[in-house]
């Protein structure tokens, strides 16, 4: 089989250890990268660095006006809404950091241009769409689905769903779009012992909310990230 397969990369410790793997599994893969507005730009670098380390084809997507829709967030807004600092009550709520059907948008638009690539294959190349899979690499995590609701296996399991009721190459030449989740169950620690283990550069990535030179070591991305390195025993490289 053929797999032509896009993975979600943000330049976050989560996301780059699933293009790892992604990038294990099949040649024919892109990284794709959302700049949709988010006051911590710095990501989408560290992004570039990620694909580049990984010799993936690599590709930023600027649907900035989406904050002009999605603008209450402490991501999109900062004017409005600051990023919670020393943030005590992480998981138990949805946070001001959640950006108003965020995901949903990145999976649609993730499912859009994987579909167009396959039907080129199709359409112009002729190739035979029985022997095609469509993968979309993502990154949820334990850690997130506890206060995110669009990072929760429900969430996913239902938009794909969706986007194959939609689609071309589902209802014409019964491809499927799989999404892949393969740290969904994870914890912080054990995202990181999994880099570790697959040589994810986890050194280019970037975690923190503000777009500052170094991590503030202070907002909720900042925590989780410090309390994942402390419980796995080892020292965060971009410290």
């Amino acid at each position: 089989m053929k797999v032509f397969a896009v993975s979600l990369l943000s330049g976050g410790l989560d996301s780059t250890t699933v293009t790892t793997i992604a990038a294990s599994s099949t040649t024919n893969l892109d990284g794709l990268t959302f700049f949709y507005g988010q006051n911590h730009s710095k990501e989408i670098e560290q992004a570039k660095l990620v694909a580049e380390h990984l010799g993936i084809h690599h590709k930023v997507i600027s649907i900035e006006s989406f904050k002009e829709l999605a603008w209450y967030s402490a991501l999109t807004d900062k004017e409005s809404n600051d990023i919670p600092i020393d943030n005590k009550f992480i998981g138990n709520q949805i946070p001001i950091t959640y950006v108003p059907l965020r995901n949903s948008m990145f999976v649609t638009l993730a499912a859009s241009y994987l579909e167009s690539k396959i039907l080129y294959a199709i359409e112009q190349n002729k190739e035979n769409p029985n022997n095609i899979e469509a993968h979309i690499f993502l990154a949820p995590n334990i850690v997130d689905y506890s206060g995110y609701p669009d990072c929760r296996p429900e969430f996913y399991k239902s938009i794909s769903h969706t986007i194959n009721l939609g689609s071309k190459i589902y209802n014409e030449y019964n491809i499927k779009f799989t999404i892949k989740t393969p740290i969904i169950n994870l914890s912080k620690k054990e995202i990181i012992l999994l880099a570790r283990k697959i040589s994810a550069p986890l050194d280019k990535t970037w975690s923190c909310y503000q777009n500052e030179p170094t991590p503030c070591q202070k907002c909720d991305s900042c925590i989780l990230r410090a309390k994942g390195f402390n419980e796995a025993g080892m020292q965060d490289p971009i410290l």
